[in-house]
């Protein structure tokens, strides 16, 4: 039971501290006289091997005076004995390398050196709590009994998940060689060009502020009448609508001009000129761009020919126009890794629909209340321990805005 209790206090602890934000790496220092390569900007020599792979397994790696925890198989030869044969005050625990790393790798398979030495700085303190909460009885108590419980629900469901992508990795080589038979479109890679032409022309800040403080003044000084005021709005609308005809306009000329062999590059310039965009013109070059690349409302250039120019594409964000340069079909062996990925999750996700849907959930409104939500199994969150109570609390991230793929700035 001690040892459940640990482990659930550990992983709570390891997870809180994956969660913090990295250690910054350390500044770098001038290269050291003599050595040109590091003068010119090469890559330093490999790191070495890891040191602790020089210590015995038996050797000991932590040694916690005064604390004599069965948890830990403690080395007591110096420790005094009480009748009862139970070390007493004044022994210590000894957990050797080869415990540690068992305990490691449970809480983290594969723990890197900077979580061993995040472990190493919680666990003697760990161990000496857990040692006095037992002397207390505080292991014997309903309420441990109960997160006991809890606690293992947690480790069983990460276990069952670690399980499940343990299998899902193992993708027979024969699939992987099918799924590359069935979907030939998805390891084609193609080389575009690509012009764009905004939608409207883009008005400067100071005049669409100036114009606007104007509106603004005459509907001040004169009061317009519904039949005025929805004339302006008319007004307003035929302006927008002549804006965009004249771009869409330009898109076709420059349509035309490409597929008489201009350079495109020249053309996105002027395009961007018209529109009154004010940053500089984007490349207009994608080299290796796949289908999953671009909207699928532009799919149909995927379709055309090296050398063909594509039909103006038109969509809310402004004028696209392609030109096919090349096409290359990736051999298997260089979509292996890729292919394996997408039926390693394609595997993972179908085992946890089949634990998921398993069960349904009914609750007790009348306990819970009315508004209370049902978790929908499907949708069950991947459970995580906790931390403990007092680690501070993680600030949550938002992940940044990604622009859709491929598309223009």
């Amino acid at each position: 039971m001690g040892k459940s209790w640990l482990m659930c206090v550990l992983l709570g602890t390891m997870a809180w501290g994956q969660a913090s934000p990295a250690t910054p790496p350390p500044a770098q220092t001038a290269p050291p006289a003599g050595n040109p390569a590091a003068a010119q900007g090469q890559m330093a020599p490999a790191t070495p091997a890891d040191p602790s792979a020089s210590v015995p397994p038996d050797a000991p790696v932590i040694t916690i005076d005064g604390v004599c925890t069965a948890t830990a198989k403690p080395t007591m030869a110096d420790a005094p004995k009480t009748d009862s044969d139970k070390p007493a005050d004044g022994c210590k625990t000894v957990i050797t390398k080869a415990e540690f790393e068992k305990l490691a790798n449970g809480v983290a398979p594969n723990i890197t050196p900077q979580l061993k030495r995040q472990l190493v700085s919680v666990l003697p303190g760990l161990i000496a709590l857990a040692d006095e909460a037992k002397k207390e009885g505080l292991d014997k108590t309903p309420r441990y009994e109960e997160l006991e419980k809890f606690a293992k629900m947690q480790l069983l469901s990460q276990e069952l998940r670690r399980n499940i992508q343990e299998k899902a990795s193992k993708v027979p080589e024969e699939d992987i060689a099918t799924y590359y038979k069935e979907h030939p479109e998805n390891f084609e890679q193609y080389n575009l060009d690509r012009l764009f032409v905004p939608r409207t022309k883009q008005v400067d800040p100071e005049a669409e502020a100036k114009e606007q403080e104007e509106r603004e003044k005459e509907a001040k000084d004169e009061k317009l009448t519904e039949k005025q005021q929805k004339a302006k709005e008319e007004q307003e609308r035929a302006k927008h609508e002549e804006a965009e005809q004249s771009m869409t306009k330009l898109a076709e000329s420059l349509r035309a001009r490409a597929a008489a062999g201009e350079d495109f590059a020249k053309l996105q310039k002027e395009a961007f000129e018209a529109g009154g965009m004010k940053i500089d013109s984007p490349s207009v070059n994608l080299p290796t761009i796949r289908r999953t690349g671009l909207p699928p409302a532009h799919a149909a250039v995927f379709d055309l020919k090296p050398g063909e120019v594509s039909q103006v594409i038109n969509d809310s964000g402004g004028h696209y126009i392609y030109k096919m340069n090349s096409k290359q079909e990736l051999s298997l062996e260089q979509s292996s890794s890729e292919i394996h990925n997408v039926l390693q999750n394609q595997r993972s996700r179908e085992m946890m629909e089949k634990v998921n849907t398993s069960f349904k959930v009914e609750t007790n409104d009348a306990y819970f209340g009315g508004g209370a939500a049902t978790m929908n199994p499907s949708r069950m969150p991947n459970p995580r321990m906790a931390p403990p109570p007092n680690a501070p609390q993680a600030q949550p991230q938002s992940p940044p805005a990604q622009a859709p793929a491929a598309k223009p700035n």
